[in-house]
């Protein structure tokens, strides 16, 4: 009987471990979205994070926006770095706040492990189709001799001081030698609404917020700011085109805390990047006018750091700052 109980004890310890190590192998993963449901970020996530459930298990989006990404980046960096808490890292998030806010409650060079970069997504300078056919301007070219030759008369609109689309617009001052003033509007929507109004003239903007307007018409595309066209816009020139050098795009990708084990980082980085090369994910994507760009954690780190110095010189030119 002894023997009995022994073995029957033995076995139900056996199941009870079997139970607790299958329980934890399920736990779902939780994906940190710096930033509201609905954006193009949020939309992307979602669609990786079904893509890898065959080979990571569930995958729950958790957003936590506020502060310029700041807060939801911060719930990565702190996280247990165990692999059950992955995040984006953004071009705000890892390259722009570190010099934009005075006190940042996370270190962007130190306190992520890279996983894989997700997206490039085109900004593009565009203009009022009415205020472009108004003063005779259809190149870049011809924007930046009518802004010599009307010093202080023209105006751009952005989502607000260290925006994207304020730094790129100061970033194009500086390279084309004009001067145009500066417009900060809560948000890049009613920076948008400002330009198809009239009320600013040029605006740097996210392509996939922009394209409905350009092909409705109601905008003029006249540049896009990454080094090479985009296949969204193939006719639409680049600004390096006429202003050699000039590249500034929106980015996001996938982090770990600092310190997740490399083989766990290989591993995810193994299922996103086989989920960003489907063709199914190129078509989910491409109508965000959104390019997967799947890379190594080596590469992606190497990056991040590259932008981050870019940044730096960027920021500290405008002279913007949050408090």
């Amino acid at each position: 009987m002894k023997a009995r109980h022994f073995l029957l004890t033995l076995l139900s310890t056996a199941v009870l471990l079997a139970a607790s190590t299958t329980s934890a192998q399920q736990r779902p993963i939780r994906l940190i979205v710096p930033y509201a449901a609905g954006g193009p970020i949020d939309v992307t996530a979602r669609v990786l994070a079904e893509r890898v459930k065959d080979s990571l298990g569930t995958v729950i989006i958790d957003n936590k926006p506020g502060a310029g990404g700041n807060i939801g980046a911060d719930a990565v960096a702190k996280a247990a770095p165990d692999g059950l808490t992955i995040g984006i890292a953004a071009t705000a998030t890892n390259a722009v706040n570190p010099w934009l806010y005075a006190k940042m409650p996370f270190n962007a060079a130190t306190d992520f492990a890279p996983v894989t970069q997700m997206v490039r997504v085109p900004n593009v300078l565009v203009m009022n189709a009415d205020t472009a056919q108004r003063l005779k301007i259809n190149t870049l070219a011809d924007l930046i001799a009518y802004a010599k030759a009307n010093p202080g008369k023209l105006n751009y609109g952005s989502g607000g001081n260290g925006s994207a689309g304020h730094l790129a617009g100061e970033m194009f001052k500086k390279e084309a030698g004009i001067f145009a003033v500066h417009i900060p509007y809560n948000g890049g929507n009613p920076a948008q609404l400002a330009l198809l109004s009239g009320q600013v003239d040029f605006n740097f903007d996210n392509l996939a917020t922009a394209a409905p307007n350009i092909r409705s018409g109601k905008l003029k595309a006249i540049a896009v700011t990454t080094a090479q066209r985009s296949s969204a816009l193939p006719e639409v020139p680049t600004v390096a085109a006429t202003l050699k050098g000039f590249s500034i795009d929106t980015w996001w990708g996938l982090v770990a805390p600092a310190g997740t084990p490399p083989e766990v980082v290989a591993k995810l980085n193994h299922a996103f990047v086989a989920a960003l090369d489907s063709p199914d994910t190129k078509t989910r994507f491409a109508t965000l006018l959104a390019e997967p760009v799947a890379s190594t954690p080596d590469q992606f780190g190497a990056f991040m750091k590259t932008e981050l110095a870019k940044y730096e010189k960027v920021v500290k030119a405008t002279g913007a700052k949050v408090d």
